[in-house]
């Protein structure tokens, strides 16, 4: 696969996972927001809750799932990206959470987007 094409998949995918997230009543706060440990896919706010979401896009099961793709590692920076984030934009919210948003782009049929909420 292609770069250009990767690229083209993950964005869908990150489209994807907002409108879902806005269909749950999230409000969408920033879209890849990059820091100096690494970006954030999607912040969102869920009532009184700043969410993290890490978005993973595939087309297939082959590399392992798109949950099986979050790190312990990946989840660290999540973390330090969400302190700078807060620290950033000068927030305080009642409750934080790191979510992950799985999308499965299959060869036919429509995909299918999934949040695991809470994983860390």
């Amino acid at each position: 696969m292609t770069y250009a094409r990767n690229q083209a998949i993950g964005d869908y995918g990150e489209r994807l996972a907002a409108d879902h997230l806005r269909s749950l009543g999230m409000a969408i706060l920033a879209r890849n927001w990059t820091c100096r440990f690494g970006e954030i896919d999607i912040v969102a706010r869920d009532g009184d809750t700043l969410v993290v979401c890490e978005v993973k896009t595939r087309t297939s099961a082959t590399h392992g799932t798109a949950l099986e793709a979050v790190s312990g590692l990946k989840v660290q920076r999540l973390r330090r990206a969400l302190a700078a984030w807060l620290e950033v934009n000068e927030v305080s919210p009642a409750g934080v959470r790191i979510d992950v948003v799985t999308v499965f782009v299959p060869r036919t049929g429509g995909p299918r987007v999934e949040r695991i909420a809470g994983v860390a």
